[in-house]
């Protein structure tokens, strides 16, 4: 009788979870040798022809933010749980001409704190958020400094939507005031590029591992993040620094978004109202926000303090609009739906939601529902609120500083507010469990957390309580 093959998977490759608790990636390729394996999805023990690649387990050790609401992590937390507001009028410069004249600075920051003057000097102001905020991650995931880590093995991957703005505008005026001879700053280009904050972190840490920023809106610090996850996953790193930072409340900036009626016109403190039927746009914001990386085995054997685990990420496109997103939230969707799968997760398993919602007429409904594709209408494991109510849009920081907030509910179980949110829009059902004006308490073991931007692009991050892998 003729001897049969050993069953091979179909999908070329397939996540899995191996008997002994490895996490693993599957590749389907011609053996040399056979393996049982435990698949996740058919629950079925059956010998595989496979080569594989172990699949580490990525934890956070370290968070670092410079906000409109608070310039540490903990004052942050502390003023979105009391639904402080971060908006107020804008005093980066004159917004006598302008139709919008408010926004969410940051306030009483002190670039003195992390440089010194000749640095500060060197660097715009989105690199001087970004330093700060990379201080604080580095300091709470290494209290004792970073002497015996191989920073061969440390990477950095910066989310900014704009870069060096405040430096372009500048000596852009500056030029134009002048006879047209190109008398630029010696720095204005290491000012203003976009790679010029993770370039500085790179070199005031010595971190020589992948060094680059993305670059896709305001989805740039999620998808920072998930490339940092997967450069630790995949063994190409054990450390990363992720996240984002913006400074773009300028003339520019803010006079492009009015000319896009991207910004709210309601100039007071209430003016982010996501979800509400008044709403009118975006509030735009500055800040940073990062989370220092590790390897799970990295972490416990320097014995680090493990904050939580970055469970998965997913990112799509709607190659649909450049600046509105599919009605029927059919990216976003697909992006919730991937990075479920990549966790190993399902609907059900998420307890809270920390959603994009910037307060815009089209782009809160079509998360909406995009939410309701994955979540239903009425699921009762979840509870969602959208804080950019309280700090403003970051653009490219706004992703990550939405995964500190989240992660701030496994350890408070509170649902942080939506603030300014008075009376839904009517197209989104009374039944989705959005949380307004007042934090609620609520079990989370598990967080997700939406960003879209301009371009198409979504980015979906999830986080979970950290449980140690089972030896």
């Amino acid at each position: 009788m003729r001897k049969r093959s050993p069953p091979v998977c179909p999908a070329e490759k397939i996540s899995f979870t191996a008997q002994a608790g490895l996490h693993c990636l599957f590749v389907n390729r011609p053996a040399t040798f056979t393996f049982t394996l435990f698949l996740r999805q058919t629950n079925i023990i059956r010998p595989f022809p496979a080569c594989f690649i172990i699949m580490r387990k990525v934890v956070i050790t370290g968070l670092g933010a410079v906000t409109p609401i608070g310039n540490t992590v903990p004052a942050f937390n502390k003023a979105l749980m009391l639904g402080q507001q971060g908006a107020g009028p804008i005093t980066r410069f004159d917004t006598t001409s302008y139709k919008t004249t408010f926004g969410c600075e940051v306030k009483n920051f002190d670039p003195l704190c992390y440089m010194n003057k000749v640095e500060a000097r060197k660097r715009d102001l989105f690199t001087q958020f970004a330093l700060a905020a990379a201080a604080q991650a580095i300091a709470q995931a290494f209290p004792g400094g970073l002497a015996g880590i191989n920073l061969h093995r440390a990477g950095i991957i910066i989310g900014a939507a704009n870069g060096g703005t405040h430096t372009y505008e500048q000596q852009v005026k500056e030029f134009c005031k002048g006879n047209g001879s190109p008398a630029f700053h010696p720095m204005f280009v290491p000012m203003m590029m976009a790679n010029a904050a993770s370039g500085s972190i790179s070199i005031q840490y010595g971190f020589k591992g992948p060094n680059y920023v993305t670059v896709a809106a305001c989805a740039s610090s999620n998808i920072a993040l998930a490339d940092a996850l997967h450069k630790i996953r995949y063994g190409q790193a054990d450390i990363m620094l992720a996240g984002g930072t913006e400074a773009s409340i300028s003339e520019a900036a803010v006079g492009g978004f009015i000319s896009m009626k991207a910004l709210s016109s309601n100039n007071d403190t209430t003016a982010c109202r996501p979800f509400d039927k008044t709403r009118d746009g975006f509030v735009i914001g500055e800040g940073a926000a990062l989370l220092l990386l590790e390897a799970e085995e990295h972490a416990l054997r320097r014995g680090a303090a493990i904050i939580a685990e970055l469970a998965g990420g997913a990112i799509t496109s709607d190659a649909g609009h450049m600046v509105a997103p599919h009605t029927n939230g059919e990216g976003a969707a697909m992006a919730m739906q991937l990075a479920l799968q990549d966790a190993g997760m399902t609907a059900p398993d998420i307890d809270y939601l920390n959603a994009h919602a910037t307060s815009t007429p089209v782009g809160d409904l079509c998360e909406i529902a995009a939410i309701r594709n994955i979540f239903g209408d009425a699921p009762a494991h979840l509870r969602i609120s959208a804080t950019k109510a309280s700090y403003g849009h970051l653009l490219g920081a706004a992703g990550v500083l939405g995964v500190i907030a989240a992660l701030h509910t496994l350890e408070s179980q509170q649902v942080p507010p939506t603030i300014n949110t008075t009376t839904l829009d009517p197209a989104i059902p009374p039944t989705l469990p959005i949380v307004l004006q007042t934090s609620v308490p609520h079990v989370i073991n598990t967080v997700m957390c939406n960003s879209f931007g301009f371009g198409g692009h979504n980015a979906i991050i999830i986080c979970k309580k950290y449980v140690p892998t089972r030896a």
